[in-house]
């Protein structure tokens, strides 16, 4: 039976990837940041290692014995004054990951980016995405690199927060016109494709995007979680990007202000792909989006 070494597995998709490596036989080794330690309570029959991926001291010894590295680790918005930054979680973080695999002669490595990865991106949640891609990519490993767009499910952070907007607020606010296009994944689907690529050799050196089967404008995603809710209609309040630009530029630093300039950057651009490829690789069915919120949601 292989083990796998996972980091970033306190997370949301990290969890959902333990779970996906278990169901196909694996057997998982976590990196745990100490003080992290209850977010995997009730993950019974993994193997739990203490470390940072910021300190990579030490860990090559508990890559001994595994056949892949798993890396999860990433961040969607910066906490500067707290030397979270994204240089610092994506590119600093992913060198010192694919470093201690070749060392420990690790040959497999897996690693999560996202959907708008590239090396011109206006964004630079999205640049330092491509910086740490471009590292596995250059390195001696056998690797696979997964760009997923939105990822969805109980405890997501997106899905999650429209959906108590839409219970609780009497208007849901809404950045410009609201068109700029998302196309969700169940976060399911994307865990099961990285158990799946340790399985299919053919992923070797691959790079997969990975969405739902069609794409949505945000006003549509909100009437879609609304109608999974039981509302009839979500109504909406349009905020001009002219307004929160500058908005945005002043308050971002605020931890409790839930923009970003970086964020606002992403959000006009439209997050897309064609699903077919993924799905294809790994033998999995598309979810539309409407059954997975209700699935999600329960109703």
């Amino acid at each position: 039976m292989q083990r796998v070494f996972v980091t970033g597995g306190t997370g949301f998709v990290g969890k959902a990837v333990i779970r996906a490596l278990r169901a196909h036989g694996f057997m998982v080794r976590c990196l745990v940041r100490p003080g992290s330690e209850a977010d995997l309570k009730g993950f019974e029959g993994i193997e739990r290692v203490p470390g940072n991926v910021l300190l990579p001291q030490g860990i090559e010894a508990s890559l001994q014995g595994c056949s892949a590295l798993v890396h999860l680790v990433g961040i969607i918005r910066e906490r500067p004054g707290r030397g979270v930054t994204f240089q610092r979680s994506h590119v600093a973080a992913t060198a010192n990951m694919v470093r201690v695999a070749e060392m420990a002669e690790v040959p497999r490595f897996l690693q999560m980016s996202a959907l708008g990865t590239r090396a011109n991106a206006r964004s630079r949640y999205h640049r330092t995405k491509w910086e740490a891609e471009e590292i596995v990519r250059g390195s001696r490993l056998e690797w696979t690199i997964f760009r997923p767009s939105v990822i969805y499910g109980v405890g997501d952070g997106f899905v999650s927060m429209l959906a108590r907007m839409i219970r609780w607020l009497p208007v849901v606010p809404v950045i410009g016109d609201g068109r700029y296009r998302l196309q969700p994944i169940p976060v399911a689907q994307v865990a099961d494709a990285f158990a799946r690529a340790l399985l299919r050799g053919e992923t070797k050196g691959q790079t997969f995007e990975a969405g739902g089967p069609r794409p949505y404008p945000f006003t549509e995603i909100l009437d879609l979680i609304g109608a999974a809710l039981g509302k009839r209609r979500v109504r909406k309040l349009h905020h001009p990007l002219a307004l929160i630009r500058p908005l945005t530029r002043l308050l971002e630093r605020l931890p409790f202000f839930p923009l970003t300039g970086d964020q606002l950057t992403m959000l006009e651009e439209d997050n897309v792909c064609d699903p077919h490829p993924f799905f294809r690789a790994f033998n999995l069915d598309a979810v539309e989006f409407s059954d997975g919120l209700r699935r999600m949601l329960g109703r």
